[in-house]
């Protein structure tokens, strides 16, 4: 059983696949509790492998969370891809993943040590920390994103100093959709 809070599609508003229709899987519980979550950990629901397997049907599937490491096992990634999914993740980095996730966004956090060996993309969410530590990070985007869409001119400023970096925006806020 795995505690998930909620099963929706919609359109991917972050990052390297921003625009990009897929099902969300949003698990509950996290073990970091930064102030910008967006997820309401307390809550979720008690579901079997297939049953979240049986919601997500058609599309391309997003693992997210709270943290979803804290649930997901390499059974679990088998059983979305033997219904036909591409599987991307977004994790903090905090613990080790199943190897058979197709895409791997890894959004750290400062001062935690990441256990990933692979990413394909970094997110960093800005609060005007130094994000020159991320560079060494093993990926080949980097994002950078306001926090919460609150400080949008710092993180565009930071973004033109930095050119290895993008901007990304949380776009599903922007247009109003889930």
């Amino acid at each position: 059983m795995r505690k998930i809070n909620e099963i929706f599609y919609s359109l991917q508003g972050e990052g390297y696949h921003t625009g990009t229709p897929a099902v969300f899987i949003r698990f509950s519980g996290c073990n970091l509790k930064c102030d910008f979550c967006d997820t309401r950990h307390e809550t979720g629901e008690m579901m079997t492998d297939e049953e979240i397997v049986n919601e997500v049907k058609k599309y391309p599937a997003v693992i997210t969370g709270g943290e979803p490491s804290l649930w997901i096992d390499d059974a679990f990634i088998d059983l979305l891809h033997g219904a036909g999914k591409y599987v991307c993740i977004e994790t903090n980095g905090t613990k080790p993943l199943p190897a058979a996730i197709d895409w791997v966004t890894c959004s750290p956090k400062q001062g935690v040590k990441l256990a990933l060996n692979r990413m394909d993309e970094v997110k960093v969410v800005y609060e005007g920390q130094n994000i020159d530590v991320y560079e060494q990070l093993p990926a080949e985007h980097f994002f950078l994103q306001p926090c919460s869409c609150n400080n949008t001119a710092e993180t565009v400023d930071c973004v033109m100093r930095h050119p290895r970096w993008r901007l990304s925006l949380q776009t599903h806020k922007l247009i109003n959709i889930l």
